[in-house]
């Protein structure tokens, strides 16, 4: 098909609303256009395509299967349209970072830093998302993530190693004693659910629990440690503020677990000036 022979943009636009909503009456609101204007777009197209598009189903209707294939292309190509004018209309606006983060790791760690990075760099937008695991960039718009490395990566991906993982119990001052006799209540994470099994096969020197309750993050774990609740099993980078603080003490420190932090971007040579300042930042903190 030449490109002469491609219906008009505004059929189209009416059909893929159409199809999209699943209702000509939709479609009329969401373009401001009349129940009739609409009607009258998609008949043109369909007899000018030589097709039949749509079909009654219910009180609405719906794509034939070739008027499916027309609407996919249709939305498709709109988008594009929409993204392109985007860019044109704010050529002087870079876009927001989205940095995907854990939500354990952004709450006690990353939150409380983020302030100093706006500080040094107020001209770049930084949004912040929290996940954790397995990515998918495109999907989500996600420009940047710190993750712990425990999935599979992406071949394709740029991947930095930013620190080890070290884990450890933390308790508040007045549940030591308590911890040494065995007479404590041990605090895991749903999201590791079987972190204290492991560590205590590691350290048969401590004394083992009176049971294990677990929480549905780290985060949340951690206060119920600070409210002497019990003793948490804690990765350092998430307590180490407290830690440092004497809000929590690890009488018996940290021991690597065999896992890294690192920071992950889609793809190995398109970081922008931005984003290079956010992960020399990122790097620094750590």
């Amino acid at each position: 098909m030449k490109r002469s022979d491609i219906p008009s943009l505004d059929d189209l636009r009416a059909f893929e609303a159409v199809v999209r909503l699943g209702s000509v009456r939709a479609a009329a609101a969401e373009l401001t256009l009349t129940h009739g204007a609409i009607s009258r777009r998609v008949s043109k197209l369909a007899a000018n395509l030589k097709l039949q598009l749509l079909e009654p189903e219910g009180r609405g209707v719906r794509p034939t299967r070739d008027g499916e294939r027309l609407a996919l292309a249709t939305s498709d190509a709109l988008k594009g349209i929409s993204t392109v004018l985007s860019e044109i209309r704010s050529p002087l606006t870079s876009p927001p970072i989205v940095l995907s983060c854990e939500r354990s790791l952004a709450m006690r760690w990353l939150i409380p830093r983020l302030s100093d990075f706006q500080d040094r760099h107020p001209g770049i937008d930084v949004h912040l998302s929290t996940g954790g695991g397995a990515l998918d960039f495109a999907r989500d718009r996600i420009t940047l993530a710190i993750r712990r490395l425990d999935f599979p990566l992406d071949p394709d991906w740029a991947v930095t190693t930013l620190t080890g993982e070290a884990v450890g119990p933390v308790m508040r001052p007045d549940m030591v004693e308590r911890f040494e006799g065995g007479d404590y209540l041990a605090l895991g994470s749903r999201t590791r659910p079987e972190a204290w099994r492991k560590w205590l096969a590691t350290r048969p020197d401590i004394p083992a629990p009176r049971d294990i309750r677990l929480y549905d993050h780290h985060f949340m774990m951690l206060e119920a440690a600070a409210s002497g609740l019990g003793v948490a099993l804690s990765p350092h980078i998430i307590t180490a503020d407290d830690v440092t603080s004497g809000r929590l003490l690890a009488p018996v420190g940290f021991s690597a677990d065999g896992t890294f932090y690192g920071l992950i971007q889609p793809g190995k040579n398109d970081a922008s000036e931005h984003l290079r300042a956010l992960e020399s930042w990122i790097i620094q903190q750590v």
